[in-house]
């Protein structure tokens, strides 16, 4: 079996992949003092197989070693700018002909929704999307933890993506072979062991799922 890396996984940690997350609960749970009393504790949250890594900071893999890299809603957590390094970083992990798949929330379905409330005079159609993209401060962040949620736990979007700029971004890379792909679409069945179906969609919406490989040459 060859070598798949799943990055910003949470608590998804299918065997034959090894996955990697940022989250600060993690790091606790990793760290030889704070994570041994959360351990016997009983406490700890992420299963054993999940590692700590930022796909920004650079994985701990060698390149051109990863058969197949996934990530699901986790992009549009960074920054316009760390996505970009992201991406080389992902593409220098793959071997030649080794397939990335992501799926991020899909912009053009919810902006569409946008215009045609604002079209038929909701007032709230703003609110709605702006919820529904999970963007922007709904109201004020004054509590402590309010605080280290939103300095540390890394949940609002970022920015948001629709095929045409994610495809120019993954061109950028070096990325081709680029496709917007669907669930279980994969020739590889290894990316049936991390995919999941409630992923790809939004209520009945797709979201924006795209497939591209590293050029064999």
């Amino acid at each position: 079996m060859g070598l798949y890396v799943q990055y910003g996984c949470g608590l998804s940690c299918p065997e034959g992949w090894s996955n990697y997350d940022i989250s600060p609960r993690l790091r606790a749970e990793r760290a030889p003092a704070i994570g041994g009393i959360i351990h016997a504790a009983g406490i700890a949250l992420f299963p054993k197989g999940v590692m700590y890594g930022s796909i920004v900071q650079g994985l701990p893999l060698k390149n051109a070693s990863a058969d197949g890299v996934y990530c699901s809603h986790v992009l549009e957590h960074l920054d316009r700018q760390s996505v970009a390094v992201a991406l080389r970083n992902t593409h220098a992990m793959l071997r030649p002909g080794g397939v990335f798949r992501l799926v991020v929330p899909d912009l053009i379905w919810r902006a569409r929704q946008l215009v045609e409330e604002s079209e038929v005079g909701r007032r709230d159609a703003a609110d709605r999307f702006m919820r529904i993209s999970y963007l922007g401060e709904e109201t004020p962040i004054r509590s402590l933890v309010q605080r280290l949620r939103a300095a540390y736990g890394n949940s609002a979007h970022r920015w948001m993506y629709d095929y045409g700029l994610m495809t120019f971004l993954l061109e950028e890379s070096g990325f081709t072979a680029i496709r917007r792909c669907k669930f279980g679409d994969a020739e590889d069945p290894m990316f049936n062991r991390v995919e999941e179906v409630d992923r790809f969609y939004d209520s009945s919406n797709e979201e924006l799922a795209i497939e591209s490989q590293r050029p064999s040459s």
